[in-house]
């Protein structure tokens, strides 16, 4: 058993099923990954999901799956979570984290 690297970069994709779009579930979500150092983006979809994609250091990326999957924002349901292209990264493909439109 080795040691784990605890700066280990993954990389998620993401989508988030309930009564999530209406009550800033992107907002709180861009917030907290920024606060996280966590970059990439997140944004509404037309079938009224959410669906992005995070990377950043594991530890804090699978705190915000924890945080995606099961509390959300203020006044948010979440039914469901399906995460997607899980991996590792040697270097972080965007500098920030965004609101797509």
């Amino acid at each position: 058993m080795g040691i784990p690297d605890i700066r280990m970069l993954i990389t998620v994709d993401f989508e988030v099923f309930g009564h999530v779009q209406g009550c800033y579930f992107t907002k709180y979500t861009r917030d907290m990954c920024k606060k996280a150092g966590i970059t990439g983006w997140v944004k509404n979809s037309k079938q009224g999901t959410i669906v992005g994609k995070m990377q950043g250091p594991k530890e804090e990326v699978d705190k915000m799956i924890e945080w995606i999957s099961t509390k959300g924002s203020p006044g948010c349901q979440i039914e469901k979570c399906d995460l997607q292209n899980v991996g590792t990264l040697n270097r972080l493909d965007y500098k920030d984290f965004a609101i797509r439109f």
